[in-house]
This record gives C-alpha cells, structure tokens and sequence, in this order.
C-alpha cells in the first residue's frame, strides 16, 4: 500500500499526535552510558517492590492463567467497594488508571466538546483528548498548583470535561479542601469532573487535603491505582469511583476481561497488606525529608509535594536537558518534565535511602564540576 494511501486513511489529529514518552529503562541506560550499577528514579514507582500478600496470590494462581479472568471482577470491586463504603455498581476496573480515563474520553468526549486542564500536569490526559479530535484547553499552574478558580473562568457551554490532578503529578503539589469546595460551586452539573488521584495514599491524611470520597459529587469520577503505593505498576490495576449511571456508561465501551486473571488478585491481596502500605508510606516520608533537607543545601530550588517524588528547578547556570545527561553518565536516571510543560523543572522520584543518597551525591558532584564539565 502506498504511503500516501496511508494518508488518507489516518485522521489528522491521529497522524499529529505525540505519543507518550515514558522515562529511561535500566537497560537503555546501561547500553548507552557503559554504566553497570543504575539507580532509576524517574517514574514513581514503589521502590520495596509489590506487597508481599499480592505476590502470594500472583503465585497461587499462576495455574489458572489459561482462563479468562471474570469479567466483571467481582471479587476486585467487592474489596473496593468495602474499603470505600460504596456499592459495586460505583467502581469501574480496568488497566492502569489511564485505562479508565481512555475509557472516560471514549465514552463522554466527541464532536465539538470541550475539555479543560492545567498546563504543567499528566501528559495522557490532552493525548487521549488529541485521540478524540479535541485539544484541551489548557490553564497555566498558579505556584505549581492547580488554578481552580481560573479553570472555572473557562468554563463554556461546550465545556464536556475537566481533568484535575491532586496531588498533581508531575509537580506534588495538592488543592485544599476549601478550594476544591469552592471550585465545584462554579461547576454546572453537566460538566464532568475527572478526579485522578493516584497519589491518594501519600496525601490522605493531609488536614487540608479534599478525599473524594468525602463528597460523592454526582458530575466527579474518581481515579485511583495499585500502581503508586502498593508496587503493582506491572500488572497494571487502576480503579474509578463515580454514580452509577455514569459508571454504567464506562462499562459499555470498556474491553472485556481487563485487568487481567493476576492483576484481580493482586489488588484484592493488596487491599489486605497494610503492613506493606504503611511502610512504603513512611519511607517514602523519611525519603522526602531527606531530600528537602539535601536540596536546600545544595542550593537547589524544590517544589513541596504530597506524593512519592519531588520536582526541583533547574539550577543557574544550567538546563534541565544538561542535568539531566550529567546525571545519566553517572547511572542515575531522573525525569525532565519538558513533555509536560514545565522545561526548567525535573522530578526525582523517591527510592530506597541508599538510592535517595546516591541520586545526592551524584547530583552535588554534578553541581560542582558544572554544566561544561559534568
């Protein structure tokens, strides 16, 4: 078939889209550089691994992989929905919390709708809008926060949805209860509110900071994952909470049999292991103090977060790109956040202490040779 037969068949807004660029491997990094020993800190990940209870139910049902798994993942959305004090009908399943919101593009944006986010967050969310034929309109960050209130000033007739972060990755910054409670005072009830908070965890017990299951707004959906906190990110688990109907409408355009058999039993064993969930939060803790302790005395400027990374600007002197490969040869590998929209800012996720004082001492290394010389 001729290219330009290809052409014809590719709409415009799929042959111009950008894909998603996901950070470093280990391998690419050791290929590239000659480096054997690589600390990855770039893409949020629980560095103690899965909960131990998930890999024990991975592995007592290894046996059953030749089935398909339950469609409706009853087990799964039962273990949800007596965490939550929700209902079944409330919870969608699926791969990964962005398979949900495919599915939320898929089944809710077409034709002229309108979609609002913020400039300086999730990069999947505006390709899965760009997937529909729709760019989002997009509201810079206030101090690396979410700007509520002048997403509400954009707010149109065509409005369709809002994609909210919180805490937003890739900046850790949250919105307080008080703004988000004003926010959706100005938000129609036909305009749907997509709450992704895949950082639940880290941020929960925050005074100031707005559960979503503390509202049940009939217009919100919320995102939540297993990817984050409790180390399942290869088996890909996210999970939505939202009104029936709404949720009704995500089942009809969602492939079957997502997630797959393991990834069910995963997250019902995972729910279980609080164990495992409060040590990766207090080490993640003990992780962030460190950082923002080392960062500010080595002169490097650090945005707060409420999740398991910091994002930090680009020293003077510097670019991200540049710290960014200085710290590659040195087999550390962190994220530049040009992709989404934030060109001076890089994100360090959290690792293991050994990793977190690596990743420091790489970074002053770097810092005193300077740009020319690193």
């Amino acid at each position: 078939m001729e290219s330009s037969v290809y052409a014809e068949l590719v709409p415009a807004y799929i042959a111009n889209l950008r894909i998603y660029q996901s950070g470093k491997s280990i391998a690419e990094v050791q290929r590239t550089y000659g480096v054997q020993e690589v600390v990855k800190l770039a893409s949020n990940e629980n560095p103690w691994g899965a909960s131990p209870r998930a890999m024990e139910a991975v592995r007592a049902h290894l046996q059953e992989v030749h089935r398909y798994p339950d469609q409706a993942a009853i087990d799964l959305r039962s273990a949800l929905a007596h965490r939550y004090h929700l209902k079944n009908e409330n919870i969608i399943v699926g791969n990964g919390s962005e398979g949900i919101m495919a599915l939320i593009a898929r089944a809710f944006l077409h034709d002229d709708d309108e979609a609002l986010t913020a400039h300086g967050t999730f990069t999947g969310f505006p390709i899965l809008c760009h997937s529909r034929g729709i760019t989002p309109t997009c509201v810079p960050l206030r101090d690396y926060c979410f700007d509520l209130e002048a997403i509400a000033e954009r707010i149109t007739p065509r409005t369709k949805l809002i994609y909210l972060c919180n805490p937003n990755n890739p900046t850790g910054t949250f919105f307080s209860r008080r703004a988000f409670d004003r926010f959706m005072e100005n938000v129609p009830a036909r305009v749907l509110v997509l709450l992704d908070e895949a950082y639940f965890e880290f941020a929960c017990k925050l005074a100031d900071y707005p559960d979503s299951m503390d509202y049940r707004h009939d217009n919100v959906i919320t995102l939540r994952t297993f990817s984050k906190a409790y180390g399942l990110a290869g088996l890909r688990i996210g999970y939505g909470f939202g009104h029936p109907e709404l949720i009704a409408s995500l089942w009809k355009v969602k492939l079957p049999f997502e997630p797959g058999l393991l990834s069910q039993v995963a997250g019902v064993a995972a729910l279980e292991d609080e164990d495992f969930l409060s040590h990766t939060l207090e080490q993640n803790q003990q992780g962030l103090d460190l950082y923002t302790r080392e960062l500010t005395r080595l002169g490097v400027q650090w945005v707060p977060s409420a999740a398991n990374f910091i994002a930090i600007e680009t020293p003077p002197g510097w670019n991200a790109q540049q710290l960014f490969t200085a710290l590659l040869r040195r087999g550390v590998i962190i994220r530049p956040l040009e992709q989404s929209g934030l060109p001076g800012n890089l994100r360090i996720s959290i690792g293991k202490p050994e990793e977190n004082k690596t990743c420091l001492s790489c970074l002053e290394e770097v810092l005193k040779l300077g740009p020319e010389a690193a």
